[in-house]
């Protein structure tokens, strides 16, 4: 069996071929010229088992067990009439399929009676590396670990052993995290040998990169679907990003100047003049507790019924009214839950819009956290319609919104029932569902492209619908794994399957156990957020613990510089978008998108291309004045500093990094040059 197909990118063509070679006593599966997979009786590549999952959950932290029972060792036994290849022994069998066309290259497994658990072994060459898994924190290069895929809380610390991850988890909730847990995972991984697999399963499963020479599968189904591509890095992204459409764009309006993140009540708007009389460039203000708060141990968080609050913000209408006049947008804050004590509950409970309990028709609460909220039911579409309209349309598009952060998605239970389908198979469906509700309420109002709105949660298909991802809670810290540096990871990773922009909380957000912001901190954040597609701040969960971009002059004078900076990129970052759209690269890319041939290029996760034309190094290190910069290239060619500058060769440098000029360089060939050259000193 095979196929031959012609598959154009980046205008180079490329010959696609999928083929299974039938070998004495097992088969093998080639890709575009390369053994993908090779199954044989003493090696096998495929394995069947019966499972028995454990799922724990505890305020969106999950712990995933299982106790499979394998079956026999499966062989080759014959190929079927319709081209299949089928595998088995005694009672046990499975099915392969190939498939390929000017579309695509997939294949599909299929085991026959109530087998469960798959587990496929894909052949890796010596010196592959792979990257991919969806929002990655940790680690960029999958190798040498495994990656449970399952949305989730990341957790606070991320890293067992370390004093705030074991704070976090103390109470049994497991609530530090690991390295792998993450917001938006996705079962897709690039290859550097010029390949890659997305899996079209949404059952909980495993990307195991532990063993050298071996992409291992495990997947929670027992029937498995995994689409092929090839070409180079960048052909790849293009070709994984062009899956589900163009990417949606972010409004202009945006990448003109900071969204200043405040919730202090109708103080927010006296701030915010504070903060434009220093300066500032402003494009937006993000009001999250336009809704009202609820103060818990947590710290101040909002009221959970999605309308606004007279009594926090008196006369919003016709503030938001003479902001936007001014050319500033006002943002607020939703997601899919609703509080029992809101008066949105009773009307979504009364007409059937919650997920249930299995025990009865009672909607099905879950504890956030000293309080408790239904789950809104997505897979009812008339749950979907009247969220999308009533709440998300009526009550902020309409009342005057022009964007908000989409939060959550990762909390749906496993021991509820739907109005559709099984809990197991939905929960990694949720965050796609969630965004696909905002983006319709969008584009019922025709404001596709003019709306700002923002997700952390996500799974394959998510960037189909949301424009704009940000990284979620971080630490108001440099913590190895859920610090600052986390959030360039985010970007990359996220970027190579199809999400073309990325931004996090200026300042981090979780402040526990006594950590809290630094002026060092802060001011390294400005520093990133400006070379960021969206710059916006948050003051945290415990806004009065920490500092904020206003607390002193010095603080504010270099918030504002930062804004500025940001508001000067605004053409080029214009410019990325128009990319994004026209070919489905993101705004900060791995450096081995325009070095493929560059090795060295295959693991560097702390500093970033933006676009094509600039090299951003952020200083992620607490106490640091100088770093390590990477520069790619031939010889021959130079990059040029940014902040003085003086032009340098290709290779690794030690930069100069005081605090105000991150290590930044441009091409001076670039028909940006003289941009680059007017950023704020």
């Amino acid at each position: 069996m095979s196929s031959g197909v012609t598959r154009r990118g980046r205008g180079e063509p490329k010959v696609l071929e999928l083929r299974v070679r039938e070998e004495k006593d097992g088969f093998e599966l080639h890709f575009g010229g390369r053994v993908l997979l090779a199954h044989r009786a003493d090696s096998p590549a495929l394995a069947l088992a019966h499972g028995n999952p454990d799922v724990a959950m505890v305020r969106g932290n999950f712990r995933m067990a299982d106790a499979p029972v394998s079956a026999p060792v499966l062989q080759v036994c014959q190929r079927g009439p319709d081209g299949t290849v089928r595998l088995g022994v005694g009672e046990s069998d499975a099915i392969l399929s190939v498939e390929a066309d000017q579309a695509r290259s997939a294949i599909t497994f299929r085991a026959a009676d109530s087998f469960d658990r798959m587990t496929i072994d894909f052949a890796l060459g010596d010196d592959e590396v792979l990257w991919g898994g969806g929002e990655q924190m940790s680690y960029l290069a999958l190798n040498g670990r495994k990656f449970p895929v399952w949305t989730s809380e990341p957790g606070v610390g991320r890293e067992p052993g370390s004093a705030l991850t074991d704070l976090a988890s103390a109470d049994g909730s497991f609530a530090g995290g690991d390295y792998w847990t993450t917001n938006y995972p996705e079962p897709t991984v690039l290859s550097s040998a010029g390949w890659a697999l997305s899996l079209g399963n949404p059952e909980y499963c495993e990307l195991d990169c532990t063993a050298a020479g071996r992409l291992r599968l495990h997947v929670w189904a027992g029937a498995v679907s995994i689409t092929l591509y090839q070409g180079n890095p960048a052909s790849l992204v293009q070709q994984l990003g062009a899956r589900f459409g163009p990417r949606q764009p972010l409004p202009q309006w945006a990448l003109g100047g900071a969204v200043v993140g405040l919730k202090d009540g109708a103080r927010s708007f006296e701030r915010l003049e504070q903060i434009i009389e220093a300066g500032a460039a402003v494009s937006g203000l993000w009001c999250e507790d336009w809704v009202g708060v609820r103060q818990t141990s947590f710290g101040r968080r909002l009221f959970w019924d999605w309308q606004w609050n007279a009594d926090r913000y008196p006369d919003l209408p016709a503030r938001i009214a003479a902001l936007k006049a001014r050319g500033i947008r006002f943002l607020g804050y939703v997601n899919p839950y609703l509080a029992v004590d809101g008066p949105l509950y009773p009307e979504a409970a009364e007409r059937g819009y919650f997920a249930r309990r299995l025990d009865s028709d009672e909607p099905y609460l879950v504890d956030f956290g000293e309080f408790d909220a239904g789950v809104v039911d997505f897979t009812n579409p008339a749950a979907a319609d009247w969220f999308a309209e009533e709440v998300i349309g009526k009550r902020m598009l309409d009342f005057g919104l022009d964007g908000w952060m989409a939060d959550f998605g990762e909390y749906l239970p496993v021991d509820l029932r739907l109005f559709d389908g099984d809990p197991m198979q939905e929960h990694n469906r949720w965050p796609v569902r969630w965004a696909e509700v905002n983006r319709r309420a969008v584009a019922s109002r025709g404001r596709e492209g003019d709306v700002l709105w923002f997700m952390r949660a996500g799974h394959t298909g998510v960037h189909a619908h949301c424009p704009l991802l940000w990284a979620g809670d971080q630490s108001v810290d440099f913590s190895r794994h859920d610090g600052i540096g986390t959030v360039i990871t985010a970007a990359l990773s996220s970027g190579l399957v199809g999400n073309a922009f990325s931004h996090s909380d200026v300042g981090g957000y979780t402040s526990l156990f006594d950590n809290v912001r630094t002026e060092e901190l802060l001011l390294r954040w400005y520093e990133l957020g400006a070379f960021s597609p969206v710059m916006r701040t948050h003051e945290g969960n415990r806004p009065d613990d920490n500092l904020q971009i206003d607390s002193t002059p010095q603080l504010l004078a270099a918030f504002a510089r930062w804004s500025r900076v940001h508001a000067t990129l605004a053409p080029y970052v214009a410019h990325l978008v128009a990319e994004a759209q026209a070919t489905g690269l993101p705004a900060q890319r791995a450096l081995f998108l325009h070095y493929p041939d560059d090795r060295d290029t295959f693991t560097i996760q702390d500093q970033f291309l933006y676009g094509e034309d600039l090299m951003v190094a952020p200083v992620i290190e607490q106490g640091a004045v100088s770093r390590r910069v990477y520069l790619p290239g031939k010889a021959g060619q130079v990059w040029r500093h940014v902040w003085s500058g003086a032009d340098r060769a290709p290779g690794w440098h030690e930069v100069a990094a005081p605090i105000g000029q991150p290590p930044a360089f441009f091409r001076p060939e670039s028909r940006f040059a003289a941009l680059f050259g007017e950023l704020p000193k």
